[in-house]
């Protein structure tokens, strides 16, 4: 999975940045590269975010390795569009019965995925060089958020990775009352719904501890909460924002410029 915790190097120039300015930063060049489906903005904005890697600290392997289920996700989309494209226009590139895929199908579903890459990325890169502490608290100090918003965003990304641990834990107390699958798909189907099922039981279950735990200490009671460290935001935080957007424009005018850009409405 995804790992939420920071797996960069903290005195990389950019990493140093504050977490609400890397976080405004991703959600801005994000947004502008939703609003296409053409293939060359998102690959501009691949490139560019691979490009600007090594300054957040995050080495390409870790990148990789964290990065496996948009890889689920992309053969995901091409399977679907391939089978269910409502549009193809273009030549044939394949026919086989029910199966046609033409040029037109093609560049939608490379637009498609290379979107996700270039929407994805940039949340990845965000938390893999921030502690979810120093998220929480610049969330309380810059943004004025609500503490209970804050800390119960902080609660959430400490307890998501204990959700794999419960999943090995649950697949082993299976395995051990001689609960298992073989090598049949549908059994192995039926069982992991299962398990998926009593995951999210008891994530809502500790969710609802949750809740209850902080609004006994007083989260939702609005009285002022001070914080122990304090997160200060400069104009170099300012200039990283604003070198998303220049970043953003950059891949989007190119693909006016070539004449691929599509709104996505």
């Amino acid at each position: 999975m995804i790992a939420l915790e920071p797996v960069a190097d903290p005195r990389a120039p950019l990493a140093r940045r504050n977490p609400v300015a890397k976080l405004a930063a991703a959600l801005l060049f994000s947004f502008a590269l939703v609003v296409t489906v053409d293939p060359v903005a998102p690959a501009i904005a691949i490139a560019m975010e691979l490009a600007l890697l090594p300054l957040f600290g995050v080495r390409y392997g870790v990148l990789l390795r964290r990065t496996w289920p948009l890889v689920i996700g992309a053969v995901g989309v091409v399977v679907a569009m391939v089978l269910f494209a409502a549009e193809r226009d273009g030549p044939v590139l394949l026919s086989a019965g029910p199966l046609v895929v033409t040029s037109g199908v093609l560049m939608t579903t490379l637009g498609l995925v290379l979107r996700m890459f270039a929407v994805a990325l940039p949340g990845v890169i965000v938390f893999a060089t921030t502690d979810a502490t120093d998220l929480a608290d610049a969330l309380i100090q810059n943004v004025r958020a609500p503490a209970r918003f804050a800390i119960g965003a902080l609660a959430a990304f400490r307890l998501v990775p204990l959700l794999g641990q419960e999943w090995q834990m649950i697949s082993m107390a299976r395995r051990a009352r001689g609960v298992e699958a073989g090598r049949n798909p549908v059994a192995k189907l039926k069982l992991f719904v299962s398990t998926a099922f009593a995951l999210l039981v008891g994530a809502i279950r500790r969710g609802s501890r949750l809740a209850v735990a902080m609004d006994a200490r007083g989260f939702d009671a609005g009285t002022p909460r001070t914080v122990a460290r304090r997160q200060h935001f400069t104009a170099a935080d300012a200039a990283l924002i604003a070198g998303a957007l220049l970043l953003a424009a950059i891949a989007l005018g190119v693909s006016i410029r070539l004449g691929t850009f599509q709104l996505i409405w």
